[in-house]
């Protein structure tokens, strides 16, 4: 993204003959909002004058002033490369603030912006490199996206069997139009799956980029006559999408999850990370992982992670050590899928890391297997949540969830998914939700 001022913008928007700008924020749940304004209205947004009415937004109903303050992020100017080449469009990513231009607390950008500022208070930078996979489905007569794809390629297979190729390379020439850095794309294990990886970056910028990325694999897909759903499982027989995301922390300059002193060339620092990971990772799984949808990938048997261990090599495992080379030193959290808030699920698992250093939470002993019931059992270790309301109970118990987030955030966010459990939960067996299929 750019370092834009002001008058950056207004220029490039005049040079570039943009028409329309697309003013964008993101609710609770990770849902992309936006509305949309001419240039002629372009200086009284960049003025933080554009209001929006917030009742019908989740986090927002049922407030007594309900008017948003769009504050746009100059930083997150782009024009969309999709959209018509006279008249152009172009967006900006907004906060949404109080009417007397305070942060609103139900925010969740806000909230991983206070969670990565208190991080650099105590000396640390987080990055974040997400992994978004996805599935790309044919759409039915009318339009509407179907579980149904023609294509049996596997992991890594190319064209001609994997039918999904133009439309991934046309998504990656698109992100990077928009000035991403994609580090790699290829075809996932299962059927009509696909990843696209970005390059890391800070948690918030990467959030951001998250949000577009999803926009813009879906707008592509359509082109190319296809739907791309973030659905975490949308068929049973074969492995579900993940969203999973690479951590390094920094401090003056340095990556201090290395230490080539150390057998496992990992600092104390990493090692406390991982604690900190996976001593809250099951209060937070609602925020990693906040559908009915999600648990049905979180078993065995399908590379998705059901135990909290840590490891090199074994896909069960919660996280993974993907990379120990100086610098390029990551953890890998394989939980989260791509139908989350990342905003939020940034902010809960940078607050888990650090929380993890403060106190010095050090991991249980790494494993590179599978572990049986009377291993886990011996060794005190625990499973993720098996389903959505065990989830909702964990995260309403911890008073760890509402310091990071907010009370009340907890309580309409828990309220809303309270709702959710009841509605799907006769449907547990469902497993093309047209809901899901088309909103995710």
């Amino acid at each position: 993204m750019g370092n834009y001022t002001r008058e950056e913008i207004l220029a490039m928007a005049e040079e570039e003959d943009v028409e329309f700008i697309r003013l964008q924020f993101t609710d609770m749940f990770g849902t992309l909002k936006n509305i949309a304004i001419t240039s002629r209205e372009l200086p009284r947004a960049l003025d933080n004058q554009c209001v929006v009415y917030g009742s019908h937004i989740a986090g927002i109903v049922g407030e007594k002033e309900p008017d948003l303050i769009l504050y746009p992020d100059y930083d997150t100017f782009s024009i969309l490369p999709w959209r018509p080449q006279q008249g152009k469009v172009a967006r900006l990513i907004c906060d949404m603030r109080r009417a007397d231009g305070s942060e609103h607390e139900m925010s969740s950008r806000y909230i991983l912006k206070k969670t990565a500022q208190a991080a650099e208070e105590a000396g640390y930078t987080c990055y974040v490199d997400p992994e978004c996979e996805f599935f790309l489905f044919h759409i039915d007569d009318n339009g509407m996206p179907t579980t149904v794809s023609h294509e049996k390629a596997g992991y890594l297979d190319v064209s001609p069997v994997d039918l999904g190729e133009n439309a991934r390379r046309d998504m990656v020439l698109t992100l990077e139009d928009m000035g991403f850095e994609v580090e790699s794309s290829h075809h996932e294990t299962a059927p009509a799956q696909h990843e696209i990886a970005l390059h890391y970056g800070e948690a918030r910028e990467m959030a951001d980029e998250v949000m577009t990325f999803k926009m813009a694999v879906r707008t592509v897909a359509k082109r190319h006559g296809l739907h791309a759903t973030f659905m975490p499982k949308p068929r049973r027989e074969v492995n579900g999408s993940a969203m999973h995301i690479h951590f390094s922390l920094f401090k003056n300059g340095k990556n201090i999850f290395a230490d080539p002193e150390d057998p496992s060339r990992l600092s104390e620092e990493a090692y406390y990370f991982i604690g900190g990971l996976l001593a809250h990772s099951r209060e937070m799984t609602l925020i990693t992982n906040p559908l009915v949808n999600s648990y049905k990938r979180l078993v065995p048997g399908f590379d998705a992670p059901t135990e909290l261990t840590w490891t090199r090599n074994n896909q069960n495992s919660l996280v993974r050590i993907p990379r120990v080379n100086g610098a390029d030193t990551r953890i890998e959290l394989r939980s989260p899928d791509a139908a989350s808030n990342p905003y939020l699920v940034f902010a809960v698992c940078l607050a888990a890391g650090l929380d993890g250093i403060q106190k010095k939470i050090y991991p249980t002993k790494a494993s590179d297997r599978s572990l049986s019931e009377s291993d886990q059992k011996e060794q005190g270790i625990e499973n993720l949540p098996e389903n959505l309301r065990e989830a909702i109970a964990l995260f309403e118990d911890s008073s760890w969830m509402k310091e990071i987030l907010g009370e009340t955030f907890c309580e309409q966010y828990a309220q809303a998914k309270r709702k959710e459990w009841l509605r799907y939960s006769q449907e547990i067996s469902n497993w093309e939700i047209e809901e899901y299929l088309y909103r995710i």
